[in-house]
């Protein structure tokens, strides 16, 4: 899942790290480094960087303990708003070619690029976090989304006055709805009278949806009139308007999504209304990329992080759902076993 969010581009140099901008808008960060023997790790975000609180800073986390533990160079290029594919293509190979090995490429977007440009640079490493690349040279890192938004399902229903629950999704894509589905799945085998209002905020190729928080407030607060008292939002940067309007509504709760938004800096104001969020922890499988290359047996093929692995979980900031945890114990014992078999599509 991605989080959009607004890209400041600075331009300010230290003994240790260089922030840059370029002409089309990418920022880029660089440790520096003398020693050529070092390590050099390349890590191209999606919208929003470094910096977005969500998804791009799970993968930074990622790549800054490898960093410190190997002692690693690295450099830090961030996508812009409405780019082509063929600047994804560039940044991925300006990154191969500057000697970058691992490159790990942030995000499903940048699915198409990292077969291309994997296969020109076929001694490079790669790691494409959320989708499957079809090169021989990456590590595809994937999540079971659909079982962490299970427990946030079964979360929903259990703290629903009367069973009235809402998700809004970013974008009408596959991934999303893998979101949708656990968490439909999860609110209506804890409660089968319940009810589950679906809403996606763009389309297609349009993913505005991920970068609207207006467009996120506005779904939120439709909901909240047709009785839903709470919400769960895997929509990026739009998240945050749905979060707002819940937070305006008493009574009711939001769920977050990617990082623990409970913890957002820019979302502090809200936090007490903020019951729980779904986390992919990106950091783990970048930091595993990263040391299988530095041991010299780097992962190719496809690596699931599921909810047995802690790949996903949900947070526990503010003690909201320590009343039910024994529930939510009991169901991801259940999905973990197979015991309970968790869908991806609605």
């Amino acid at each position: 899942m991605r989080r959009v969010s607004k890209i400041t581009a600075a331009c300010t140099v230290t003994a240790a790290l260089a922030f840059t901008a370029t002409a089309c808008g990418e920022s880029s960060t660089e440790s520096s480094s003398s020693d050529k023997g070092k390590m050099k790790i390349g890590m191209a975000y999606d919208v929003g960087g470094r910096g977005d609180n969500s998804f791009n800073d799970s993968a930074a986390r990622g790549l800054d303990k490898a960093k410190s533990e190997f002692g690693a160079e690295t450099k830090e290029l961030t996508a812009k708003t409405g780019e082509t594919p063929a600047d994804r293509e560039q940044r991925l190979e300006s990154l191969a070619e500057g000697g970058y090995n691992p490159v790990v490429a942030v995000g499903f977007a940048y699915k198409d690029a990292v077969d291309k440009v994997a296969a020109k640079y076929p001694k490079v490493n790669f790691g494409l976090v959320d989708s499957v690349a079809t090169a021989k040279n990456v590590d595809s890192i994937v999540f079971t989304e659909e079982q962490g938004s299970y427990l946030a399902g079964v979360a929903a229903a259990l703290k629903s006055k009367d069973g009235q629950v809402g998700f809004i999704g970013g974008v009408d894509l596959p991934l999303i709805k893998k979101f949708a589905a656990g968490f439909q799945q999860g609110v209506l085998e804890t409660n089968p009278k319940a009810k589950v209002q679906i809403q996606y905020l763009s389309t297609g190729s349009d993913l505005s949806g991920f970068g609207s928080p207006d467009k996120g407030m506005a779904a939120a607060k439709g909901m909240l009139d047709k009785g839903a008292d709470v919400i769960f939002a895997a929509a990026g940067g739009s998240g945050a308007g749905s979060i707002e309007a819940v937070a305006g509504k008493k009574g009711a709760w939001s769920i977050g999504v990617d990082s623990d938004q409970a913890l957002d800096p820019s979302l502090s104001k809200y936090k007490d209304t903020i019951m729980t969020s779904v986390v992919k922890n990106v950091d783990g499988g970048v930091y595993d990329l990263v040391k299988s290359v530095k041991d010299g047996k780097p992962l190719t093929g496809t690596q699931t992080y599921t909810l047995a692995k802690d790949g996903v979980s949900l947070t526990t900031t503010g003690d909201h759902i320590k009343d039910i945890q024994a529930k939510l114990d009991e169901a991801k014992k259940k999905i973990a076993d197979g015991t309970i078999k968790v869908k991806t599509t609605t």
